[in-house]
């Protein structure tokens, strides 16, 4: 259960790799990430919580647990979208100040063949004009003419860079604006939610119930997930999933001292050399659904929404699960038959 004043989480952070691009799909679901994460919370803040049976205070607790798990999973698509907004505006910074060095470069070079053309060391503008032929005069002048023409059109071509390039960082400065916006707007939510699942946790534990999504076995599952059968690559994903059990859920994080429940399924897998995105949202596309019926160890579980399912374990056998749910409680492995198989909805087999 959650422990009154003291939380067993911190804010996770770590680079996140993505070829940004102007106008991406980034800024587009800011005001979206904002609605969800707010609107849940908002939702939930409505019910009291005096005068529950421990029937209601359990149902109202596993509401909270399945909205946090939306939180959650909101701020890490705020924080990879944020990310990626301040990797465009760095790129543009740099392409605005290229184009600038190269506008300033081509200006000194017309500005010095127009200065060695009317005062070079053999010639004059006078000289040019009136030394020689008329034919010669009359050619020289059309050639500082051409040259003339030539370079004011290089220069227009440049200076329409610097403005582009000005352009779009502008844009993306705002776009970056509202991702950081957005990205304030799940943090406070996701504090919003976890303050109102401890609140019921406390209802819950003075009616005498207990935490539903909580595994009754110890640390490690009693060993049960070492009992199914696994090898090369999915052994090497368990292994390091069940050397995670006792860290803390750390909201947003991707270890290695904590993580939240997709950072967890990312960092396994990543022993087995597979990149999985980083959110539930995209990691439930990273492979091949699969039935209930048919998961074997290291299958990726997911739940709650069918979907854009919020919450994630790995599979590790004999109906057990690997996994964090939220921050009172650290990374656990957890028998699916005690509250979870309720709230499933697809398992994906990863590759």
């Amino acid at each position: 259960m959650p422990c009154a004043g003291k939380r067993m989480w911190e804010k996770g952070s770590g680079p996140l790799t993505r070829n940004p691009e102007t106008g991406s799909r980034a800024s587009r679901r800011f005001a979206t990430i904002g609605a969800l994460a707010l609107g849940s919370v908002l939702l939930s803040s409505g019910v009291a919580l005096a005068d529950q049976t421990e029937e209601e205070a359990r149902e109202r607790y596993e509401q909270l647990q399945e909205e946090l798990s939306t939180l959650n999973e909101a701020y890490n698509r705020a924080q990879e979208d944020h990310e990626v907004a301040e990797a465009e505006v760095a790129d543009l910074e740099e392409r605005v100040e290229d184009a600038e060095e190269a506008l300033e470069e081509m200006s000194g070079q017309v500005s010095a063949i127009a200065q060695s053309a009317y005062t070079g060391s053999t010639h004059s503008l006078p000289g040019v004009l009136f030394d020689g032929s008329p034919d010669n005069a009359l050619q020289t002048i059309a050639d500082l003419d051409f040259l003339s023409v030539g370079q004011e059109a290089v220069l227009s071509d440049y200076i329409d860079e610097v403005d582009r390039s000005e352009r779009l960082l502008a844009q993306a400065t705002e776009a970056e604006d509202r991702a950081a916006e957005s990205l304030q707007e799940a943090e406070t939510s996701f504090e919003q939610g976890e303050e109102a699942l401890e609140e019921q946790a406390e209802v819950l534990e003075s009616l005498g119930g207990v935490d539903p999504t909580a595994s009754d076995s110890p640390a490690g599952g009693g060993g049960g997930g070492a009992e199914a059968a696994a090898s090369g690559e999915v052994q090497a994903v368990l292994d390091f999933a069940r050397d995670q059990i006792g860290k803390p859920y750390v909201w947003g994080g991707t270890g290695p001292d904590g993580f939240d429940c997709s950072g967890l399924t990312q960092a396994a897998w990543s022993q087995a050399g597979v990149d999985l995105p980083r959110t539930t949202f995209d990691q439930v596309n990273a492979g091949t659904q699969v039935s209930r019926d048919e998961v074997e160890p290291g299958d990726l579980l997911f739940f709650y929404d069918a979907s854009a399912p919020s919450h994630v374990g790995i599979y590790s056998g004999n109906g057990q699960m690997i996994h964090g749910s939220n921050p009172s409680k650290p990374l656990e492995e957890v028998d699916l038959a005690d509250y979870w198989d309720g709230v499933f909805t697809t398992a994906v087999r990863v590759g």
